[in-house]
């Protein structure tokens, strides 16, 4: 089955965002109300287009309450799309564009406990797949038995267990929930710049874990906006052509730009492109350290 294309509504769901022009592409009008009818504009053009896959967060301000609210309005019953959401994450930045800091991460028990009545309330029965956000092991995570054992129970009661990874040790935190029997997803950076990932995505595909890769577009600089020679449709092109990869979330904050990242599609991805994109690849620790500078806008 090939690779899809999914909407992450990280750059939809609250005011900034750590992605090149975010601002621009939002404007000066940066309300609840703007923010949540954007939200709904993008989504339709999404949903006409034919993708059936969102992602969200408890850390995305609003996102997750704009998309219930989108999927109520619009008489989307529970299993015509996939939800998934992550928790583990509290926004923090009371609807300012760069507050210090935007977000504050807990992976405890009961973060989990109380961001899933969270997720519940505003997304209902249509939440599919709930991941740890940003899972790492010097988190302690992995070793929490106690909570993997309420992972276990939510599982039970029919919603997919996954996790999102980030920073430049992504590979050990694939690897080691690969022997953990509770998650079946992981959702983790790669790109054209940073591909360290790969091997251990590659080992999570060939295990039976669905593979979905955020951040295809290196926040931006993957796009016009940056200084790469490669535009987005392109640079998406190239992620969805690794055989491990089942799904790719477009961080779209704009209807143009969403047709842009589904126009990746019908790229097809040569030797030729590969060979172009080869001269990119950073190390990871120098490309987590650029992306930690970067300002949310």
């Amino acid at each position: 089955m090939p690779p899809q294309i999914a909407l992450g509504l990280a750059a939809l769901g609250r005011p900034g965002y750590l992605n090149v022009g975010h601002g621009d592409d939002l404007g000066t009008d940066v309300s609840v109300d703007a923010l949540r009818a954007r939200s709904f504009e993008v989504l339709d053009a999404a949903w006409a287009a034919g993708v059936r896959w969102f992602d969200a967060a408890r850390s995305y301000g609003r996102a997750e309450e704009f998309l219930g609210a989108w999927l109520r309005e619009r008489g989307v019953a529970p299993g015509d799309a996939t939800v998934s959401s992550k928790w583990g994450y509290a926004y923090t930045a009371g609807w300012e564009v760069d507050a210090d800091p935007p977000e504050v991460k807990e992976l405890t028990l009961a973060q989990f406990r109380r961001q899933w009545d969270e997720s519940r309330a505003l997304l209902g029965e249509h939440i599919d797949l709930y991941q740890i956000h940003s899972a790492t092991i010097d988190s302690g995570v992995f070793d929490d038995e106690p909570l993997l054992d309420a992972l276990r129970g939510l599982r039970d009661e029919g919603v997919e267990i996954g996790l999102s990874t980030s920073g430049a040790d992504q590979a050990a935190a694939i690897d080691r929930a690969r022997e953990i029997d509770v998650f079946t997803s992981v959702q983790s950076t790669w790109n054209l710049i940073e591909r360290s990932a790969g091997e251990a995505l590659e080992r999570a595909h060939a295990s039976g874990m669905r593979v979905m890769i955020k951040e295809a577009l290196a926040n931006g600089r993957l796009t016009a906006r940056g200084d790469t020679g490669f535009d987005d449709a392109t640079a998406l092109a190239g992620v969805l052509a690794r055989p491990w990869v089942d799904v790719v979330l477009s961080g779209a904050a704009t209807v143009a730009h969403l047709r842009s990242n589904l126009r990746a599609l019908e790229v097809e991805w040569t030797g030729e492109l590969e060979h172009q994109a080869a001269p990119l690849v950073e190390d990871p620790g120098a490309y987590w350290e650029h992306r930690g500078g970067m300002a949310w806008t």
